[in-house]
């Protein structure tokens, strides 16, 4: 079996950081790339860390640790909400899944709540900021 993890992240996470700090943090997408690698280490897993504004690259890197991956943590930010692609991609996935935001999106605006990657994921983390990522992390090994 493999031991690395895909960690994806969905559009506009790149700008983590400097985007809205008040929801997001200060926080950047590199500093949560090297506390996932940390975590992951600590538990005897090595990281693929990615981010795409694009659906189509997330549909594919999906598909790719399918394949290659032991497990997949993703943020599917906005196309958490739009996503059927995400969601059939998810779904086809023999590997363990989880969800994770951010911030607690069942806080947020009404739309922000429904997400067509929850049900085909193997489980949810939202609202620990950065902290997400090594939760999640946590418990997607705590499936393998």
């Amino acid at each position: 079996m493999t031991k690395t993890i895909f960690v994806l992240n969905g559009p506009n996470l790149n700008l983590l950081g400097t985007r809205e700090p008040d929801q997001y943090g200060k926080t950047t997408l590199a500093d949560i790339e090297t506390m996932a690698r940390e975590t992951a280490r600590e538990l005897g897993y090595a990281v693929e860390f990615r981010q795409s504004n694009h659906e189509g690259v997330l549909v594919d890197w999906i598909q790719e640790a399918g394949t290659t991956a032991a497990g997949l943590v993703i943020n599917p930010a906005a196309y958490t909400h739009t996503s059927v692609a995400l969601h059939d991609a998810i779904r086809a996935l023999a590997i363990p899944a989880v969800e994770i935001h951010l911030s607690n999106v069942h806080a947020r605006e009404a739309f922000r709540a429904h997400s067509y990657v929850s049900p085909v994921a193997d489980g949810v983390i939202c609202g620990f900021g950065a902290h997400s990522y090594t939760l999640g992390i946590r418990a997607l090994v705590s499936k393998l």
